[in-house]
């Protein structure tokens, strides 16, 4: 119990400085051959889980987490944001959401002082703008990074709400708690814009009425104009700008006839989700791992195993399932290189997040948290008491308690929510 109070106070204290925590794939973490992992890490509301596995030459894959306050300012809402960058054509897309949305999306909750869907899609406009720039600089020298682009999928957990955002065929999936059954019940949170999707082609028709060509069913996959699966993306201005689509592009990117207007959208599908006191983790993966696994698959393997590592089980089950289909052995499928691995399984990005600080958490429980002025370390008439024949905790003045949450770099706060650093 004490642990579990130590948990809570930790929320209720922010650290001195910003205290912001930043983890993606360029951060520290474990490898295994092509294998990228993080098991467990710590964000504003709970914990979170991470995994990367190369297939392609030159990983195309990008992911970051970032928690803390969410704005430019000190003013700003706290959260966490959650992105997953499947990249195609190359890196360099995928690479630049990861360096430049999160700091395009403070400086609009900072503009707006608040976290909104509005905030959300002029993030995603100036990032795909900002892109635009550095394809029009390096057009003439390096032509070729017209035609390179990035799904994206975002997740952001702020006041007890989560946005999604997405466009490209990246997916979320919530892990819902069913009271009357005790069952796990895996939920999608995110709309997907892959062509193989009817309602996906429908779309596109209606949008492009004067051309039956829109899309193509070719080898057996339905792709836009012939050329890629998905219908949405941050990047691919050679589908775009008709400025991209001519020579020195590689004639297997350029068009017969001439672009009149755009066939892909940046524009991101964009929903919101109050959370509900059931709601126990979500998971954030690229297309590669639901290749091989359902959205219900995923959510049992975390559910009925330990959540350290969640991200890389999810990772090699889905490497397991791709071996079988190919009829060999995981065993050997490791063995095989980058670039080769590619006619295998695609790069696989996951991240697991925890909602352990869910405001349903602490729904039938009582709070009295009075922080005495000026006191710096002495916490008074601290009680909380848990439902559901938890025990009951009673500090009437913890100033022992206090203390060592101090020398850990915490300062007494508001009821917000920081992680400290790692």
């Amino acid at each position: 119990m004490l642990t579990r109070l130590m948990n809570y106070l930790r929320a209720c204290f922010r650290p001195r400085s910003d205290g912001h925590v930043h983890v993606g794939s360029d951060s520290c973490g474990k490898q295994e051959g092509l294998l990228w992992y993080k098991d467990t890490g710590q964000h504003s509301n709970g914990e979170f889980s991470m995994a990367v596995v190369q297939a392609n030459n030159l990983l195309e894959d990008h992911s970051q987490i970032e928690s803390g306050r969410l704005s430019t300012n000190d003013l700003g809402p706290f959260g966490t944001f959650v992105g997953v960058y499947d990249g195609h054509g190359g890196p360099e897309t995928a690479r630049y959401i990861n360096q430049y949305l999160f700091q395009h999306f403070k400086r609009f909750t900072h503009e707006q002082q608040s976290m909104s869907v509005d905030v959300i899609r002029k993030a995603f406009q100036a990032t795909e703008e900002g892109f635009l720039s550095v394809v029009t600089r390096q057009w003439p020298m390096a032509p070729q990074i017209a035609a390179v682009g990035s799904c994206c999928l975002v997740g952001v957990i702020c006041n007890g709400t989560l946005y999604i955002a997405n466009v490209g065929d990246s997916r979320a999936v919530l892990g819902r708690l069913v009271k009357s059954t005790r069952e796990v019940l895996a939920i999608q949170l995110s709309a997907e814009h892959n062509v193989a999707i009817e309602s996906v082609r429908q779309e596109l028709h209606s949008l492009h009425p004067d051309d039956p060509q829109i899309v193509v069913l070719k080898h057996n996959v339905w792709r836009v104009k012939g050329l890629i699966q998905i219908s949405r993306s941050i990047g691919d201005f050679y589908l775009k700008k008709a400025e991209f689509n001519r020579e020195p592009l590689y004639a297997k990117f350029r068009l017969r006839e001439p672009l009149r207007r755009p066939v892909l959208s940046s524009e991101p599908a964009i929903s919101v989700h109050p959370l509900q006191p059931h709601d126990l983790f979500i998971i954030f993966a690229s297309d590669g791992l639901w290749e091989h696994l359902s959205n219900q698959e995923a959510v049992n393997l975390v559910q009925n195993h330990p959540r350290n590592g969640s991200a890389k089980r999810l990772v090699k089950v889905a490497l397991q399932e791709a071996a079988k289909k190919r009829e060999m052995r995981y065993s050997d499928l490791k063995k095989i290189d980058r670039g080769v691995r590619r006619h295998f399984h695609d790069d696989i990005t996951v991240v697991v997040v925890f909602l352990d600080s869910n405001l349903g958490t602490m729904r039938n429980s009582r709070i009295a948290l009075a922080l005495k002025p000026n006191c710096g370390a002495l916490l008074k008439g601290l009680e909380l008491i848990k439902d559901e024949g938890m025990a009951t905790v009673q500090a009437e003045s913890d100033s022992q308690l206090a203390a060592k949450m101090v020398n850990e770099g915490y300062s007494p706060t508001a009821l917000t929510s920081n992680p400290a650093s790692e």
